[in-house]
């Protein structure tokens, strides 16, 4: 029996969800799915500029597990860079911070600054 997924904390769900060229039509074969937990690797780490570990600590699961996402998710990047594919970020296996605890962000918490009004 497999061992259940662990939920990963994630602070808050991207404004935009779909990123991809605007002269092709897209089908199912030029269409790349990036889960939120990847999409928040690549935030805290590059955009934030965040360590692995501090990472890990931020989505509450170990290092290598953020490595393994890390990786994943920045080859779909480049995938759709590359070869001019649809990346759109949806489902995964997440749990949505309340805003306001400490351990998300030390009182700088992402879904705090950009959440989008009522929803939390």
């Amino acid at each position: 029996m497999a061992r259940p997924r662990k939920w990963r904390r994630v602070c808050g769900l991207p404004e935009i969800d779909s990123f991809g060229p605007l002269n092709r039509h897209i089908d199912k074969n030029h269409l790349i799915i990036m889960s939120v937990d990847e999409y928040e690797t690549i935030r805290l780490i590059d955009l934030e500029g965040m360590t692995q570990e501090e990472c890990s600590e931020r989505m509450h699961v170990a290092r290598t597990t953020v490595q393994r996402i890390y990786s994943d998710a920045r080859k779909k990047v480049a995938e759709s860079l590359v070869e001019g594919k649809m990346l759109k970020i949806e489902g995964g296996d997440y749990e949505l911070c309340n805003g306001y605890d400490k351990t998300c962000g030390n009182g700088k918490c992402h879904r705090r600054r950009f959440g989008r009004g009522g929803e939390f």
